[in-house]
């Protein structure tokens, strides 16, 4: 039944006014009207078996949920926005960072075959997390699966399902960008820069995202670090040849914050800009070995 509803509201064109105002009444029931803390706590305990310290938290989970409820500015909204933030690449680093923006609109009928350009694009949503469509050939593209994903999208707010602040006011935008690829078509590596009070602890390194997913951590020397986190380890990853501006960058655009994630994408020796994450996980998914909670707990001081 599950793959049914799925199909109808995907791949027809009445599916998703049919399905999501009973989506959105469950989810309302589920997370909307429900205290962020309970909330938290529920999910947490699902997750970890024990209830988060929110007082005295110690583990680096307890803390992102401590950021969550406790860190909150109007910056944390402009950064958590994919459109907005690039003002404030612009600010910190540089445009030359940004992955070029093709087009923009607030208006799901406006992504159709005449606004987008010839060449491999990725559509989503500016307050999304990991929901766009790739679109190497716009003429062989199923659009109505196109706008049906988007229109889900357009309507989740991650601070009502996960109770990340951040995404609460953005307002919901579709944002077409140029599709990042090597010569040989493959998609490049995600680099994720962790920073805990302004310096670098590690980076994530997500291989494969659209295919077998797999997951590195290094350290900011880029030396492996025996984890897994979510994913298996995949093959190991040399280090980028233009690392050090990628310290560079990263390090830029995470002094305003004690706790972020900057995502960078390299082509050669180009250095490009994802998106910025001020609680990875959202702070519900645990490492193996499991004394790494508390390790990378231990070096993240609170405001």
């Amino acid at each position: 039944m599950k793959d049914i509803i799925k199909k109808i509201y995907f791949e027809t064109t009445i599916g998703p006014y049919l399905i999501q105002p009973f989506y959105g009444l469950y989810n309302y029931f589920r997370f909307t009207i429900v205290s962020d803390i309970s909330r938290i706590n529920r999910e947490f305990t699902h997750n970890f078996g024990y209830k988060p310290d929110l007082e005295n938290p110690k583990t680096y989970n307890e803390k992102m949920q401590w950021l969550k409820l406790n860190d909150r500015t109007p910056l944390h909204t402009q950064c958590a926005d994919k459109y907005a933030v690039r003002d404030y690449v612009r600010e910190k680093v540089d445009e030359k960072y940004l992955i070029p923006l093709v087009f923009e609109t607030t208006r799901l009928k406006d992504i159709k075959p005449e606004n987008i350009p010839d060449y491999p694009v990725i559509v989503k949503a500016n307050h999304d997390s990991s929901g766009g469509s790739i679109i190497l050939d716009k003429e062989k593209t199923n659009w109505t699966i196109v706008r049906n994903k988007l229109y889900k999208s357009l309507h989740i707010n991650y601070y009502t399902k996960y109770k990340e602040w951040q995404y609460k006011n953005i307002k919901p935008r579709i944002i077409v960008e140029k599709l990042l690829q090597h010569e040989d078509g493959s998609i490049p590596f995600d680099y994720k820069m962790h920073y805990f009070n302004g310096e670098l602890v590690f980076i994530q390194v997500d291989i494969d995202r659209h295919a077998d997913h797999r997951r590195n951590l290094y350290d900011k020397d880029w030396n492996f670090m025996d984890i897994v986190w979510v994913y298996e380890n995949g093959n190991p990853v040399e280090k980028p040849i233009c690392f050090e501006e990628m310290k560079t960058v990263s390090k830029a655009l995470a002094q305003d914050f004690c706790y972020v994630r900057v995502d960078l994408y390299t082509l050669g020796d180009k250095v490009y800009f994802g998106e910025i994450t001020f609680h990875s996980e959202s702070g519900f998914s645990g490492f193996k070995p499991k004394e790494w909670d508390l390790k990378l707990g231990n070096m993240l001081t609170l405001p």
